[in-house]
């Protein structure tokens, strides 16, 4: 294992080399926050694929395949497909509006006083997240070094918070670049084609295992909708996806850096469902699902390039875990703190220390947390659930009020969470009752109150079109990156 472990060390190294070099650069809040909205093209398609495809998509992705096949690769799958719904009609109108947070958009569009219950959601969903690809960690340690979960996890846990903390949104830009290069040479380029040849290729896997495993919708019709109910309307509002939108340099970028994401997820998806139906080809009898892909890559593959392909899942988990906790960061300070009566100044030291504690709790949380996919539907359920309806009523219906847009997102949530408890966690109802609780009390209530006044109308039709710029933001026109 000495040239996995060097491997791993180099790759180690460099991540925490480079969140050092993001400290010269986050200045501002602009900086540490949106990367101070400068991304070109390659730099924004490759961040936002690496911060949507991480250990779910990865080691989760691997285990469905592992478990259902080919049908395995839906939960990717419709993960791309909502990045490019999201910047095929929306990045545009989020690029102009130069906001921070999804509370902000809220407020701006409703008149304030929506970004607190929509922050404590959003709170939730963002650390949620960084918990699921903590947890991945595990996996990843445990094969190198045969340490257990909790060590794992606190390693790995570790060196995202450090670089996510010196430079922030700059720090994860360029860790996100290099880890976004290594996944795809190591899953995509190695890993893949390895698995497949190792397993007699397509005829040999057909003949070992059973026809449903090549079946597209062996994992049932029901669970694949409801994949692209919370996944891909996940993607559409989440705040981990927006604050990527907010860096790019401008609305065409946007759109065409993350069309090309978009692809790639599906593609990425594919890749994953057939690692997992080559490893229950030649390993039918791993003891869990979960282990399917460090199987795969400890029993294939020759030292160093182990290491390499190790690496790139490391990759795929740090990236996600990076962006889930600085989304977490700026939802807390900008959203909830600032309804405390929180003043300006000092923003990023403070954004600094909200990274720094949230990751610590994030890490302690996927000690005590053992299936990432779950943790992960957790997370969507809520998001999706709780903020779906308000968002794009926000977007798209100007009869919506601030009242109807409170209301939805409280009753959304809390069935969510009813509806959790009484059916499980890993079952299909809470998001169904969620939206339907959700869009019912938006459309009753705001029928009910009075319109959104013109004057909140005028601003953020002025703001959607790009017509006007945040003062915070008059000073600090983007340049290229």
């Amino acid at each position: 294992m000495t040239g996995d472990y060097a491997v791993i060390a180099l790759y180690i190294a460099g991540m925490l080399g480079v969140g050092w070099y993001g400290l010269r650069l986050a200045k501002t809040k602009s900086d540490y926050l949106v990367a101070g909205r400068r991304l070109g093209w390659f730099m924004y398609s490759g961040t936002m694929s690496a911060v949507v495809l991480g250990g779910a998509s990865t080691v989760g992705g691997v285990k469905l395949g592992y478990t259902y096949g080919i049908s395995g690769m839906w939960l990717v799958v419709s993960i791309g497909v909502g990045i490019l719904v999201l910047h095929a009609l929306f990045a545009r109108r989020l690029v102009r509006l130069k906001v921070y947070t999804v509370g902000e958009m809220l407020d701006l569009r409703y008149g304030g006083r929506t970004s607190a219950v929509s922050g404590v959601v959003m709170w939730g969903y963002t650390l949620m997240l960084t918990v699921t690809s903590t947890l991945a960690f595990a996996t990843i340690f445990k094969v190198l070094f045969d340490l257990p979960n909790w060590a794992g996890i606190a390693i790995g846990g570790s060196i995202v918070v450090l670089y996510s903390v010196l430079g922030g949104m700059w720090s994860i830009t360029l860790t996100d670049i290099a880890q976004f290069v290594i996944k795809t040479i190591g899953i995509l380029a190695i890993l893949l084609p390895v698995a497949i040849s190792s397993a007699g290729g397509f005829d040999g896997m057909s003949a070992k295992l059973d026809a449903s495993f090549f079946s597209f919708t062996s994992i049932g019709t029901d669970t694949i909708i409801t994949y692209f109910v919370i996944y891909t309307f996940g993607l559409l509002i989440g705040q981990d996806i927006w604050q990527r939108v907010f860096t790019a340099r401008t609305p065409a970028i946007a759109t065409s850096g993350g069309i090309t994401s978009g692809v790639y997820c599906l593609v990425y998806g594919l890749a994953g469902a057939l690692i997992g139906t080559a490893a229950h080809a030649l390993y039918p009898d791993i003891a869990s699902a979960q282990d399917a892909f460090a199987t795969i890559v400890e029993r294939l593959l020759p030292t160093g390039v182990r290491g390499l392909v190790l690496a790139a899942a490391l990759s795929a988990m740090m990236s996600t875990a990076s962006g889930a906790l600085i989304a977490c960061s700026t939802t807390t300070t900008s959203d909830l703190l600032t309804k405390l009566g929180l003043k300006k100044g000092g923003e990023v030291s403070r954004n600094r220390l909200a990274t720094l504690l949230l990751g610590l709790l994030a890490i302690g949380i996927a000690m005590v947390v053992d299936d990432v996919v779950n943790a992960l539907t957790i997370a969507y359920d809520i998001l999706v659930g709780g903020l779906l309806v308000a968002i794009v009523g926000a977007l798209f219906w100007k009869r919506g009020t601030r009242q109807g847009a409170y209301a939805s997102m409280v009753a959304g949530t809390i069935s969510v969470i009813a509806f959790m408890i009484i059916d499980g966690v890993d079952a299909n109802t809470p998001i169904y009752w969620g939206l339907g609780a959700s869009l019912v009390v938006y459309l009753a209530v705001s029928l009910a109150t009075p319109r959104t006044s013109d004057t909140i109308l005028s601003v953020w039709t002025r703001r959607l079109s790009g017509a006007e710029t945040p003062i915070e933001n008059r000073e600090q026109e983007p340049t290229s990156a």
